[in-house]
């Protein structure tokens, strides 16, 4: 008896209850209504408020309990109505705060009933308009409504802005996206974008790519992200349930070199895969037919191995952040060559200010070109057999790059075909005979 009292006394009051049905329901003047509900636990918040998803309005709910923020979408009225009465119904202490053009509303209702009431003078309609996904952008995460999508991936802080220790990943995000952009079908697809993510750390890009493009962009977009470390896939799986993109986002706990795919991508991303999980994903991309691959390599340990530290280039390699430089930039010189004799375009930027990291290299690659044309085969031996090193994606795509570079077997292929000069490659790795290759005693010009 004495909790129905007590249930009873913190109830709202039926006029303000009203009020508020009205004013969210059917005034469409309001921008954000929240709820502060304060128990045992601490204080728990929810607020519900309009926004713009393909010119479309519809409703966004969020729930911040316990230091957890889960986002989930409402598209029809009654499913608006529903969340409103339930909201309404709470008991206990509580707040209501109520932003709207007509003036805000703000309610407290204390532990034993007494109410407090404050109203606030009427603004511009225009500030209390849903806030659209398409306005004016500056970077791809304030294209949209990217507050709540922030908030979760703890990039920025409960009041929505950026935290200092992760203005450099903001950044990172914010210049992947403008690449993601750029190389976007000019043309709305019929279907659905698939997308897959290779082995991306804690899935800031997955879900940011996914935000940007289906809110953003007003794309359908399918993203699957693979990693073999199956404690960081059951955290992205929980943080895409947090955001309400379980249906269009699969975070998939696979080795990435066996992993099977059903469908073609139409983007593979990675950001900083570490040394050779870098050429798995472009090797896997290759293999999955992907028609356009952003990948942003990290470390090259593998080359930093192999490259002697004799010969016209010892002066160089003596010094270990030359050494360390210099692999970078080998290993992806050999992968934009290696793309290249396999049918891509292939492109190599400063996709974001070394302030943000120093691994700023993007590789850019799309399918299009006919395989092992021009000088591309040449070059790469060139290169490759300067510096006397095997790259890890040559060793993954050795069947794929057999024609040109030998079979990777004892068995060459029978109908391998004519380099550019008109004969035909020897050898298991493509060599050319001695008096050909590069003379490693004399410095390069």
């Amino acid at each position: 008896m004495d909790t129905e009292t007590a249930t009873s006394r913190t109830t709202l009051d039926p006029t303000l209850h009203a009020e508020l049905i009205r004013r969210v329901l059917h005034a469409q003047a309001w921008r954000r209504l929240t709820l502060v509900h304060h128990g045992g636990q601490g204080a728990a918040r929810e607020s519900l408020r309009p926004v713009l998803i393909r010119q479309a309005v519809g409703w966004q709910v969020e729930q911040v309990q316990g230091g957890r923020t889960t986002v989930r979408n409402l598209e029809t009225s009654a499913a608006l109505a529903e969340t409103l009465e339930r909201l309404l119904a709470a008991t206990g202490p509580r707040e209501y705060h109520l932003q709207a053009a007509d003036g805000d509303l703000h309610v407290r209702i204390t532990r034993k009933g007494r109410l407090l009431l404050s109203r606030g003078q009427p603004r511009d309609a225009a500030e209390t308009a849903p806030q659209p996904h398409d306005r004016v952008k500056k970077q791809p995460l304030s294209s949209f409504d990217s507050a709540a999508l922030l908030r979760v991936l703890g990039i920025a802080d409960g009041t929505g802005a950026i935290r200092a220790s992760m203005r450099g990943k903001a950044d990172q995000i914010n210049a992947f996206l403008r690449e993601v952009d750029a190389v976007l079908p000019a043309r709305r697809p019929e279907r659905p974008l698939e997308i897959v993510d290779c082995g991306s750390g804690l899935a800031y890009l997955t879900l940011s790519a996914y935000g940007y493009l289906k809110q953003g962009r007003g794309l359908a977009v399918h993203v699957r992200r693979i990693d073999r470390n199956p404690e960081l896939v059951r955290k992205a799986n929980e943080l895409a349930r947090d955001l309400d993109a379980a249906e269009d986002v699969t975070f998939i706990a696979a080795d990435l070199a066996t992993c099977s795919l059903e469908v073609r991508p139409d983007l593979l991303l990675s950001l900083h895969a570490c040394d050779q999980a870098t050429d798995a994903a472009l090797a896997r991309g290759v293999e999955w037919g992907a028609e356009t691959m952003l990948v942003a390599p990290c470390c090259q340990h593998d080359l930093q191995r192999q490259i002697g530290d004799t010969g016209p280039m010892r002066a160089l390699l003596r010094h270990g952040i030359l050494r360390e430089r210099q692999a970078d930039l080998l290993a992806d010189a050999c992968r934009a060559q290696i793309l290249r004799l396999l049918g891509y375009r292939v492109k190599i930027v400063e996709f974001v200010s070394p302030e943000a990291t120093a691994r700023n290299l993007l590789l850019r690659a799309t399918a299009g070109l006919a395989k092992g044309q021009g000088p591309v085969l040449d070059e790469y031996l060139a290169l490759r057999d300067f510096w006397k090193v095997q790259p890890a994606l040559e060793q993954m795509l050795a069947t794929r790059l057999a024609p040109w570079l030998g079979a990777p077997a004892a068995q060459e292929p029978q109908d391998a075909p004519l380099p550019a000069h008109g004969r035909p490659m020897r050898g298991r790795k493509g060599r050319r005979p001695k008096a050909e290759e590069p003379d490693l005693t004399k410095e390069t010009p």
